[in-house]
């Protein structure tokens, strides 16, 4: 793989969560950096065909994440697997597909609105075109006019459980995909979505990470958007990563998702201080596989089987983490210099 990395600037000292840190005058190296990348995304793919080899079904941690994750990687310069990455989208659609009946009654495949969203954002990060599944499924998401935001049909925390991430997601795909005969239902839906998360407090990290992306992706007034990026800021533990709850501890899912949001919806720098130190943990916390282990806490309800990802019955949560990592560490390449090269 070649990339060529933009400079890491050292980080400065200053006020992360409320405490005082020290000044870490190091940085990453970006040979580093590259390395953790290039594993990580080795894995993915290794895991992404024993995940649709062992379960028909489109998986928001098993295809989706990976597939954003691929796509972002090549754009940094990073060669991927092109007839995975293929066979992952591939595999969205025949399951959307499947789905077409219920989806056309609006009631949508099991996961409701968190799958489907999943499903069209992933394929919309990887430049799919509209066509006939992608139009039902986006009028399955317009459907219910009455509707403030799009409540999460599942209880499997922290992917599958928050308005915050199902609406975000929801968003993108009617925007993506939408039609012209959708169009005005859209518009509603987007009106209301933005009202609610106006007045919709963000308890979890896992809300304020889709809270600020919807916020973003709507045009908030920038003095809302500001408060969002200062709530993460602020949640920054001394380690330098985020957690999904205040009382559990740093880890992967809760750090690469919160960069992300950062980056993509608060408008931070990769170079920003915040920011360097949450990379500095992902690094410090890679396994030699390629992995980031982060132990899951939802209550399993389907058959277990090996997808290829580490760390057992935490393997799925763990894999989300894994691209959600990944993303974090490729917005520290510059793409303008990957192009060059």
């Amino acid at each position: 793989m070649k990339v060529n990395m933009s400079v890491i600037v050292c980080l400065s000292g200053g006020l992360i969560g409320g405490a005082s840190l020290q000044a870490d005058t190091s940085s990453p190296d970006p040979a580093v950096v590259r390395s953790a990348i290039e594993k990580s995304i080795l894995l993915l793919e290794k895991t992404t065909a024993g995940a649709s080899e062992h379960n028909r079904c489109f998986t928001c941690h098993g295809h989706a994440m990976p597939v954003v994750t691929f796509v972002e990687a090549r754009r940094r310069g990073f060669l991927i697997d092109e007839k995975n990455f293929k066979a992952q989208v591939k595999h969205t659609l025949t399951d959307l597909a499947r789905g077409k009946k219920r989806y056309l009654e609006g009631k949508g495949q099991g996961g409701g609105y968190t799958r489907a969203g999943y499903a069209l954002w992933s394929l919309r990060q990887a430049g799919w075109k509209p066509n006939e599944v992608t139009e039902y499924v986006s009028g399955y998401l317009v459907h219910d006019q009455k509707a403030e935001r799009w409540p999460s049909n599942g209880n499997r925390p922290p992917t599958e459980r928050s308005a915050f991430t199902t609406t975000y997601l929801a968003l993108m795909g009617v925007d993506g995909f939408g039609t012209v005969e959708q169009a005005e239902k859209i518009a509603v839906r987007k009106k209301k979505a933005l009202a609610w998360l106006l007045k919709s407090e963000a308890k979890e990290t896992e809300d304020r990470v889709f809270h600020l992306l919807a916020l973003d992706h709507l045009k908030a007034d920038q003095k809302v958007v500001k408060e969002a990026v200062k709530a993460l800021r602020e949640a920054q533990r001394k380690d330098g990563g985020w957690a999904q709850l205040p009382k559990m501890e740093s880890d992967a899912y809760a750090t690469g998702s919160v960069l992300y949001a950062l980056y993509q919806g608060g408008g931070m720098k990769a170079d920003d201080a915040v920011y360097q130190r949450g990379v500095k943990y992902l690094l410090e916390t890679q396994k030699e596989d390629g992995s980031w282990h982060v132990r899951s806490r939802s209550k399993p309800f389907q058959t277990y089987y090996e997808s290829g990802y580490p760390h057992k019955k935490d393997q799925f949560i763990s894999m989300a983490a894994g691209s959600w990592a990944s993303l974090a560490l490729l917005f520290t390449i510059s793409v303008e210099e990957a192009v060059k090269e």
